[in-house]
């Protein structure tokens, strides 16, 4: 496995500790990369979609049990593809929003 850009820093840190410029610049390198993987990330465009249709969704069901094609033709009018209602559907389950359950390996989703 390849090693990431800290593990190659931390590496040439004890090669180079002698020389206190060079572990200067690693230290300053890896406090860069520490930054950088705790920036708060803003969700995406589509992520921010996504919440829209998972409150449609929640609001729509009822007390019915669908399957994700019913949710995307009565919901959405099949104007969202089934994949991405079935990752939507996917992301509500596991927010024990909705229930899943399998009948004669058919998936059918209802309100938690």
């Amino acid at each position: 496995m390849a090693k990431t850009k800290r593990e190659y820093f931390t590496e040439l840190k004890g090669i180079v500790a002698n020389n206190s410029e060079l572990v200067a610049f690693i230290d300053h390198e890896l406090e860069l990369l520490n930054k950088k993987n705790n920036a708060p990330k803003n969700p995406t465009a589509k992520q921010v979609e996504n919440e829209k249709f998972k409150d449609i969704i929640l609001a729509n069901i009822g007390e019915k049990s669908m399957t994700v094609s019913e949710i995307q033709k009565e919901m959405f009018n099949d104007e969202l593809s089934n994949q991405r209602v079935s990752a939507i559907v996917k992301q509500l389950v596991e927010d024990n929003s909705l229930v899943r359950k399998v009948e004669k390996r058919k998936a059918y989703f209802s309100k938690a």
